[in-house]
């Protein structure tokens, strides 16, 4: 059988919210995060644009270093030639894309307002995808805006195209979560049996069944004879009403009943990093976790009436499918409640002294020995630890809050990757 494959677009999808947005320091925790979770692909961003520019290329140089290892990390662009020359002019060394570009009757007449026929769609997403290809590119999936409300026949067709031309995957993107599990299932096993090739599923919220419709469609999929590639975002952050969360739908897949064990993940994800993740995704955007949140929400794992408290309490699988330390709960929360002295853009040595010494004793002996001994480098005279002092004011103005310990440590540990990553060159 297929196996599913995750593509977290926090970092592409995530960041296009109405009134959110990361810092890039942000953004590329994310991707560390992911990668420690074990996530196949972070669609990091969009190549053609140029405030994008140093953010890719620092990740792909910690890619080249092991650091973002094994996790692709893949660019979003128009499936246009023009995106594909001006990708690979400003970062050559991208080697994964997934090209763009609406299908459906609607977006032809209302987008394109009748000026593309079908087959100009088709033709523009063709030559695309040999663009791409005549530049090296390792893997190319193709994405069809609007899928679900674009006729089967003309999907078919144009994914047809796209694999005679060297396209790896199919993206199927529910873009208004129009679909529902029953409809996503009978087109995408469609798409997977007539067109034979892996196929990427992309949906939203909007009706409230973006985590059901991903694993539908990945179902569909692979009972076609195909790999499924499901699309998700951490917290479910999103356009409108969100995509996929990231742990809900990775938990669906390995505990949900009749799924579990018959459809497996490609490559392990390591739940204990759920809670991390979640949480600093949740501090980096501004948006709480929802209380009811699956795993992650603060009621995820609570009881408050007699009989559910009585049965947990005699055996926590009376009332829990899965147990929280499972995604890496349990540990207390700190939370300072007299004197606390914050990483600021406005901060000082001394302030700065103080919080990395925290930091290390609050991790003791688990802090990795490099880091410890880059802090300590660091902090040999007062010109060393200045210049990691001045990053971390620059991240400051970049986060407008103040940095999480991670981002210290990362800062102090990569001061040359941390500097391109806080470098913007605005046009002249």
């Amino acid at each position: 059988m297929g196996k599913i494959y995750i593509i977290d677009v926090t970092n592409r999808d995530g960041v296009q919210t109405a009134k959110l947005g990361l810092s890039k320091l942000e953004k590329t925790m994310i991707n560390i995060y992911l990668n420690e979770m074990g996530v196949f692909q972070s669609e990091l961003g969009f190549p053609t644009t140029k405030h994008e520019t140093n953010y890719i290329k620092a990740n792909l140089e910690l890619a080249e270093m092991g650091v973002l290892q094994p996790i692709r990390l893949g660019g979003w662009i128009r499936a246009t030639v023009e995106d594909v020359e001006t990708t690979f002019k400003l970062v050559p060394k991208l080697k994964h894309l997934n090209v763009s570009i609406s299908t459906s009757e609607q977006m032809i007449q209302g987008k394109f307002l009748g000026r593309k026929t079908k087959d100009d769609i088709t033709q523009m997403m063709v030559e695309a995808v040999d663009a791409a290809r005549s530049h090296g590119t390792e893997s190319i999936g193709v994405n069809a805006e609007d899928a679900s409300r674009t006729d089967l026949a003309y999907l078919i067709k144009f994914a047809s195209q796209a694999k005679l031309h060297g396209a790896d995957r199919f993206r199927y993107c529910d873009t208004l979560g129009y679909d529902n599990p029953f409809t996503i299932y009978e087109t995408v096993n469609a798409l997977a049996k007539e067109v034979s090739m892996p196929i990427e599923i992309h949906c939203h919220g909007d009706l409230g069944m973006a985590v059901a419709t991903s694993i539908a469609g990945a179902k569909g999929a692979i009972d076609g004879g195909q790999d499924a590639y499901i699309n998700t975002t951490v917290n479910g952050i999103g356009e409108r009403a969100g995509n996929a969360d990231l742990l809900a739908t990775v938990l669906a897949i390995t505990k949900s009943k009749g799924f579990a064990g018959k459809y497996k993940l490609g490559r392990p994800i390591d739940l204990s990093k759920s809670w991390k993740t979640a949480n600093f995704a949740s501090y980096a955007f501004g948006v709480p976790i929802p209380i009811n949140q699956p795993g992650v929400g603060a009621n995820a794992f609570a009881h408050a009436s007699g009989i559910h408290a009585d049965g947990v309490l005699k055996d926590p699988q009376n009332y829990e499918l899965y147990d929280y330390t499972e995604l890496g709960r349990g540990t207390p929360v700190t939370v300072e409640t007299g004197r606390e002295i914050c990483s600021g853009e406005y901060g000082g040595i001394s302030g700065f002294r103080h919080i990395m010494r925290k930091i290390q004793e609050r991790m003791g002996g688990e802090i990795e020995e490099e880091i410890e001994e880059k802090i300590e480098v660091s902090f040999a005279n007062a010109a060393e630890a200045e210049k990691i002092l001045e990053l971390v004011r620059y991240a400051n103005v970049c986060a407008q809050k103040p940095l999480v310990e991670d981002e210290l440590l990362f800062i102090a540990q990569y001061p040359d990757i941390a500097r391109k990553l806080l470098t913007l060159a605005p046009l002249s």
